[in-house]
Parts: structure tokens; sequence; C-alpha cells
């Protein structure tokens, strides 16, 4: 390995696993929740934080939209000399104004909420002060993107890291103590989980408004025109985290059909193991994201091709990875939040983690490949990629297969849904280079040489490795 590539790849292994533990952390603030409150209300309560995991998606996918799109954007700025002040502001500004709706949402109607997510009367009573609360929190979840990103893109990825971490520390022990000495329950699972983005804020306040910050804190009147440009590269991150939200609603409403609470409860411990295994992912894609804006911003398209085939390269280990636990270690994952020792619910998430956790196979490189375009501001790919893979794809083959093949058909729709946005993702390519309506860079290069294949393996093989020849 030349010099060179030893010092990219020292930049790239930097960035990546201190911005996936980074996303781990951000992810304990829900397994944290469900460990404690499957303690405290067993079964139901499983399911009440289930329906209400896709507003949790929702927050966190504007929060980065907005905060991740803003300091990409900063980055490639900055990189090209410009002047790059406001954009930190301006995120911080637009992610309160659009967690205003959320927050009169929990003071005026919680539970009509939970009624529409699904639940019945007795879990609308559960539920309805734990949603509160988290609604109330939405300008804390929503900033939290917005701190971390420019930490992260300061050059700074330790900070970024450490403050998510803290945050899910502060979490899981106030967790317990609200809940358990201070007897108060699901609210003090909510309480607990609401404040822990305030904690993470902090600490990377610490870098932000120390000396060697060169993030201006510049406020200025919220941009409609500076905002979209900002959520053209954020739409990756938002795609990234409202899947989670999309998948968690139209699943709860088929299972709920299928097998009931309890259906919905299993799912509920296949979907928090697959926030952390997404999370990862969405990790790898967010510290990419800098390395790639600021080699696109300087012209480096050779840095670009470099990073890009790290990061495919990473994708498929930790793909690997992601899938050999979840089949080596279903049950001991499924005791964890199984205190009641429910059979019926056993049942469910050990087909449900087996048949689900295929899904990743795919999931990683289309989220990498994804947050690569929007990186690289080419968003027409970005935009197309997130909403198959975040809406489109998943909630046709989740109707599809349920009806075909009942509640197996449910869980492996995830697989099925990644798999079609992957073509997907290769025809669009295809079909933009024959125009030659997109620029030229090293992966683009790559898809073209797969006209010439003559089989699906030699073609992935193409598409996969030719980014290693230089």
């Amino acid at each position: 390995m030349k010099k060179e590539s030893k010092i990219m790849f020292r930049k790239f292994f930097k960035y990546v696993t201190q911005s996936m533990a980074g996303m781990i952390g951000i992810s304990i603030y829900i397994l944290a929740d469900t460990f404690f409150i499957s303690l405290h209300s067993g079964a139901n309560g499983l399911t009440v934080l289930n329906l209400i995991l896709p507003v949790y998606g929702v927050l966190y996918a504007i929060g980065a939209m907005i905060g991740i799109g803003s300091a990409t954007r900063y980055c490639i700025i900055k990189s090209k000399g410009k002047n790059a002040d406001c954009y930190f502001g301006q995120s911080l500004m637009w992610s309160i104004l659009f967690s205003i709706p959320f927050v009169l949402c929990g003071i005026l109607f919680p539970a009509n909420i939970l009624k529409i997510l699904g639940a019945d009367a007795s879990l609308v009573k559960l539920g309805t002060v734990y949603l509160r609360i988290v609604l109330l929190g939405s300008p804390f979840f929503m900033s939290n993107h917005t701190f971390t990103a420019f930490t992260r893109n300061d050059d700074a990825p330790s900070r970024a890291m450490l403050a998510s971490i803290i945050g899910s520390l502060f979490n899981i022990v106030f967790d317990y103590i609200f809940m358990f000495p201070m007897n108060m329950g699901l609210a003090g699972a909510a309480l607990a989980t609401a404040l822990s983005p305030v904690v993470t804020m902090s600490v990377c306040s610490t870098h932000l408004f120390g000396k060697k910050s060169q993030v201006a804190m510049h406020l200025s009147v919220p941009s409609f025109r500076h905002l979209l440009s900002c959520c053209q590269l954020g739409i990756s991150a938002f795609v990234g985290e409202i899947s989670s939200a999309v998948i968690t609603t139209v699943f709860n409403m088929l299972l709920l059909n299928l097998a009931g609470n309890i259906g919905v409860a299993a799912y509920g411990v296949v979907a928090n193991y697959s926030i952390v295994a997404v999370s990862v992912f969405n990790g790898l894609a967010q510290g990419t994201q800098p390395l790639f804006s600021e080699s696109y911003g300087a012209g480096n398209n050779k840095d670009v091709h470099k990073i890009l085939r790290y990061g495919i390269l990473t994708c498929l280990i930790v793909e690997a990875l992601v899938v050999i636990c979840a089949w080596g270690m279903t049950d001991s994952l499924i005791a964890i939040f199984n205190s009641e020792q429910n059979l019926q619910l056993i049942t469910y998430a050990q087909s449900g983690m087996r048949l689900y956790f295929l899904g990743f196979l795919l999931a990683g490189i289309n989220i990498l490949l994804v947050s690569y375009f929007s990186a690289v501001d080419d968003s027409l790919p970005a935009i197309v990629g997130s909403v198959m893979r975040g809406a489109v794809a998943i909630t046709i083959c989740a109707i599809l297969l349920s009806r075909w093949f009942g509640i197996d058909g449910v869980w492996i729709s995830f697989l099925a849904s990644e798999i079609l946005t992957f073509v997907t993702i290769l025809v669009l390519y295809k079909f933009l280079q024959y125009t030659k309506k997109m620029t030229p860079c090293t992966f683009r290069s790559a898809m073209k040489n797969t006209a010439n294949a003559s089989t699906c393996n030699e073609k992935l093989q193409i598409i996969m490795l030719s980014s290693s020849l230089t």
C-alpha cells in the first residue's frame, strides 16, 4: 500500500469507526427503553414501544436530513474556499421550527396518535404519557443531529462519538433511576430518553464553541432556498432513518391483523435489534460522507474512488457479521426482552430474527451508495434509491408477501425490498450513463463495464472490484 493510500485508509478508519460507534450509541436510547420497559410492563410494554417507534423514526429522519444535509453542504462549500458561516445557524433554526408541530401534538392529542398507530384502549392508557414526553422532547431529538454532524465534519469525529456514547450512558442509567427507584414507570423511561440528546449536544458544544472550532455561529433569517439546498444532500440520511419508521408502521399494521398484540411485541424485539444494525450502516455512511464531500469539493476524484472502495469492502464484512450474529445468537437475543418467557412471542421472534436479518445482506450497500451520491452533490440517484428502499419497495413487498406467505412473508419482505432497490440503482446508473446526464466518476465507470459481462456473478465482481484498479 502506497504512502498516500495508507494515509487515506487511516483517515477512513478513524472517521468510520468513530461514526459507527456514535450511531450505535444513539440507537441504545431505544434499546435501553425496550429492556427496562419489558421488565416493567412485559409484552404490553413492548407492544406500546413498538407502536411508538415510528415517531422516533420521523423525528430522527427530519433532524438527520436537516443536520447532516447542512453539514455536508458546509463541508463542500468550505472545501471550495467559499463562505460557509451561515450553515450551522440555519440548520439549528430549521430543526427547531420543524419540531414545533410535534410539540403541539404532544400537548394536545398524544392518545389520538396512539390510536392511529393501532393501539387498543389498554395500550393507549399505558403509552399516552410516554408519547407525550417524547413529542415534547422533539426539539432535542432533531437538533441533536446538527450538533453531532457539524462536530464530526469540523474534524472532531472523536468528540462526536464521545458525545453520543455519554448521552447513551446517561439514558441507560437514568432509565433505571426514573423507572424503578423513583417509581415513574414508562414516564421515567421517556424522560430519560428525551434528556439524552441534551447531554450529547452539551458535549458537542465543548468543541463547537471552543477555540479549535471552525464552525461559525452566525444566526440569520431562515431561508427556504437554503433549506432545500441542504436537504437535497440530507435525503440519504433522511431515508436511512425514516425507513425504520415506514417499515415499523407497515409491519405493525400487518402483524396486528395476522397475530395480534403478541405478533407486534415479537416484531418489537426484531425491530430493536434492526435499529442497531441500521445504525451501524448509517454510521458507516455518515463517516464516509465528510471524506467524500471534502475530496469531491477539492476536485480529487482519485480519493473519492479510494473511499468508495474502502466503504464497499467494509460494508460487505459488516453485513456478513450482522447476519451471522442474528442467526447464531437468536434465542439469547430474544430472551433479553422476554422477561415473561412468553412462548408465543419466542416462536414469532425466532423466525422473525432469522428471516428479517437476511435483508442486511444488501441493506448496507444500498445505504452506502445512496449516501455516496448525496455526498458528491448528485441528488437524483440518491433520491430514487432512497425512496425505493425507504417506502415504495418495502411497502409493496410487505403487503404482497404477507398475503402469499403470512407472517413469514412479512419477515422476508425486507430482503425482497433491498434486492429491488439494488437492482433499481444498477438500472438507473446504466440508463443515466447511456444518456450521459451524469458526470464521470469511478463508480459509474465500474457500472459501465457491467455491460460487457456475460453473467450476473461476473457483473457483480466488476462492480465491486473495478474500484480497486488504479
